[in-house]
């Protein structure tokens, strides 16, 4: 009888513990672990009793609730079944109560509620009316978690009444909760009415003991975050520093928060050592309960401090770890979305920023949905007074207007970044098309001017030459070598800038050019029919720069070069069977950095495809 007494009395104070999301300090950890050994050992005893065994794992779940939630989710079903077979509805109770708390922990809000129903039930058969209150707050806080705040609020209601009567400490708890939930609804003046009530209460009730230090650290935090929104940065470091000296109740969940907190305030004192430093001690205590709720928070907060430090690839890290672990809290996520979309607009990554531009603009509307569907000030103004009817009629509405000015300014953000990203895009191509335009048209005059000073300059001087040589029987030999070169030079001022693309088109004009190799073979298909002259231009131009590459590098027997041209573009291929190469280890040349040059004013895209003994083939695509 007297271990039940002690057992009962160890559950009241777990439970009271557990209401108010306590965990024991890490300084009793080791002396906590050191008990369940002892614990587990004698569960191993012969001889054990089944209420003997029972009464083991229901301290052991005491004890694992402050600080091992694998441990709660692995004993609790084992106490369960030996209270219900026994028909100890009140171990049973509690044993639920911890499992429940411990696998909302693990974001299986589902469950939890569940096991916490099952809780409740039993509270309500053996008429346990403080302990009912207490499972109530407790499924509260599991909605909060998921972010059903209007289901949180209801469920306080319900037990806020009881706790007015003579309980201060549940009265604080329950308090503070309400407050934390308007601070999330950006109701900053209800959240401090409410905080400064929590504290109230709790300075009724201050027994020194570790609860009552819990609940202050907790309230500190809430001052320090409301006044983290209003930017008073004195004010929040001096309530961080109250929660932080209260060591002897602060618990983890407490302390990792405190962390953040001052890590959140020296980042906006842009003293990045300090934010560094707590935020490297608030990871330290989200590791001892292994919470994602923690790591959510803390790796927020190394993102935040990242970015203002121009880190954007290790912000950009610590971003994604919160998005991946959960993506589904609203609040949190918005945080981690915009986080990813300016590290990566920083980092010059599009793609991946307007990938997460459209995630964080559908939080953005599943938020003010949010808002719009949970208008809690009519649940809290009916628990104050019922003749404030007409008081809840103009907070709706002016909840309303809230929403949707906040809707007006996500969609007007949106289109100002939308037009903006797409003025640089403009700009962008407008500044690559000016450029390949004035190399084309350079290239242009040169090569005709290079061309015509070897066609009527060179040429004619060794043709006059080659008149003064064919005199003599003996110079004949030399009049064949200027034959030839005559030959070479007439060929180059074709290729530089042929007549026939002037008069006829890029067809005709490659069909010439192809001739002059007796290896290249040349295919048209489609309609011919003349096109841009610069878009002709750089077709040729691409097609000799390829032809030539092929036939002094690759050792082709066969070059094929086929053109496509239709109402809306042009397709060039040039294939040979030569040697190849080995595209991955193969830096390209100037001859294909010039190709891509004048392909870019006509958002042309090159295709290459080669490996080394299996040829080459290489395909332009140019829109008209």
């Amino acid at each position: 009888m007297r271990i039940f007494i002690y057992l009962r009395s160890l559950f009241l104070l777990a439970f009271i513990l557990t209401c108010s999301e306590t965990l024991a300090i890490d300084e009793s950890v080791q002396a906590a672990e050191r008990t369940n050994d002892s614990l587990k050992n004698l569960l191993r005893s012969p001889g054990l009793t089944e209420r003997e065994e029972l009464e083991i794992y229901f301290q052991l779940n005491n004890s694992y609730a402050a600080y091992a939630i694998d441990s709660v989710i692995l004993y609790a079903p084992k106490g369960i079944r030996l209270a219900e077979k026994l028909n100890e509805r009140r171990y049973a109770m509690g044993l639920y109560t911890h499992w429940g708390v411990a696998v909302g922990f693990r974001n299986n809000y589902d469950s939890a509620l569940i096991l916490l129903s099952s809780a409740r039930q039993l509270a309500i058969e053996i008429k346990d009316k403080q302990s009912e209150s207490a499972i109530l707050s407790l499924i509260a806080f599991i909605f909060i978690l998921d972010g059903k705040y209007l289901t949180a609020i209801d469920y306080y209601l319900k037990v806020l009444p009881i706790y007015e009567e003579n309980n201060y400490s549940g009265l604080a708890s329950i308090l503070a909760n309400l407050s934390e939930l308007y601070r999330k609804l950006n109701n900053t003046d209800m959240a401090v009415k409410y905080l400064d009530m929590a504290a109230e209460a709790s300075e009724k009730w201050n027994d020194g003991s570790f609860s009552y230090g819990w609940k202050m650290a907790n309230i500190y935090n809430e001052y320090t975050l409301l006044y983290l929104i209003r930017g008073d940065l004195d004010k929040a470091l001096e309530y961080a520093q109250k929660s932080g000296e209260m060591e002897s109740g602060g618990g983890i969940i407490n302390k990792c928060t405190n962390k953040v907190l001052l890590a959140s305030i020296y980042l906006q004192r842009d003293d990045y050592d300090n934010a560094l430093r707590y935020a490297k001690e608030a990871l330290v205590q989200a590791d001892i309960l292994k919470s994602k709720m923690l790591y959510v928070k803390t790796w927020i907060v190394f993102s935040d401090i990242y970015l203002a430090m121009g880190r954007y690839r290790e912000a950009e890290i610590e971003a994604l770890k919160a998005w991946q672990i959960d993506s589904t809290n609203i609040d949190e996520a918005r945080a981690t979305a915009l986080n990813i979309v300016l590290a990566n607009v920083y980092m010059r990554r599009q793609a991946k920023a307007d990938y997460f531009m459209r995630k964080y603009t559908e939080l953005n509307r599943q938020y003010s949905e949010k808002n719009l569907h949970t208008t809690v000030s009519d649940m809290a103004v009916k628990y104050e007074t019922e003749k404030k009817e007409r008081r809840i009629y103009d907070l709706k509405r002016q909840n309303m207007l809230y929403v949707f000015a906040s809707l007006i300014g996500v969609f007007a953000a949106v289109i100002i970044w939308i037009i903006l990203t797409q003025k640089v895009r403009n700009e962008r191509k407008e500044k690559q098309y000016v450029a390949a335009n004035a190399v084309l048209d350079w290239e242009k005059k040169e090569r005709k001017r290079f061309a015509s000073d070897l066609h009527d300059g060179i040429n004619g001087m060794l043709s006059a030459m080659k008149l003064e040589l064919s005199t003599g029987e003996r110079l004949q030999k030399i009049s064949n070598q200027l034959d030839d070169c005559i030959e070479t030079i007439r060929r180059m001022a074709r290729g530089m800038m042929p007549s026939a693309l002037e008069r006829y088109g890029m067809k005709a004009a490659l069909e010439d050019y192809c001739r002059l190799f007796p290896n290249v073979d040349f295919h048209f298909f489609g309609e011919n029919k003349r096109i841009d002259e610069k878009l002709e231009l750089t077709v040729y131009y691409c097609a000799h720069e390829l032809v030539n590459n092929s036939s002094r590098h690759s050792g082709a027997k066969i070059i094929n070069v086929q053109l496509v041209q239709d109402d809306g573009s042009v397709s060039l291929t040039v294939q040979d069977d030569g040697c190849g190469f080995d595209e991955q280890s193969i830096a390209e040349g100037s001859g294909l950095k010039n190709i891509r040059n004048r392909i870019a004013a006509f958002n042309g895209i090159i295709d290459i495809a080669s490996a080394p003994g299996r040829g080459t083939e290489i395909n332009i695509q140019l829109s008209m």
